[in-house]
């Protein structure tokens, strides 16, 4: 059982050992990063969240802008990677959040976004979960960005400016 608890540790630092050398590597080869997120609603107006396997929690899908890329293929290209999702109508540009938890230089655009999935999204290296989820039930373990956000879809919290 401590060998067990001991690899849990290591493999925790060594995501966020990972995660510290990516978003250097971001802010050399960038300058200032952006990101996007998108809240994914399918007819059944359910939200979709994913769970990554080097961060801890549920999170709405999405991912940096890179270099020659347009934030709306970013969205199109995130989406479609964390959940084999498309979008069915035009997405709707919610707001522009200054994320300090990443970085003093961090964006995200937070879209909201009606999809439909074109197959099951199986589990790998990147997404170990995701899913469908009452938007005002999300699952245990979900981050309190993406709650505040879902606070914010549903009327209850003003827009913020910080993620």
């Amino acid at each position: 059982m401590k060998e067990d608890k001991g690899k849990a540790v290591v493999e925790g630092g060594s995501r966020r050992l990972m995660m510290r050398v990516l978003h250097t590597y971001f802010v050399m080869a960038r300058g200032m990063t952006l990101g996007v997120r998108a809240a994914c609603f399918d007819t059944e107006g359910r939200v979709f969240l994913v769970r990554h396997s080097y961060l801890p929690g549920w999170y709405f899908p999405g991912g940096g802008v890179e270099r020659r890329e347009t934030v709306g293929e970013a969205l199109t290209k995130e989406i479609r990677e964390e959940g084999n999702l498309e979008a069915t109508a035009p997405p709707e540009l919610l707001g522009v959040y200054f994320n300090r938890h990443v970085s003093k230089r961090d964006h995200v655009l937070f879209y909201r976004v009606n999809v439909r999935q074109t197959a099951p999204r199986l589990p790998d290296r990147e997404i170990v979960e995701c899913g469908f989820f009452d938007p005002a039930n999300p699952p245990a373990g979900t981050t309190d960005a993406t709650l505040r956000r879902l606070s914010e879809l549903r009327g209850e919290l003003p827009r913020a400016e910080t993620w």
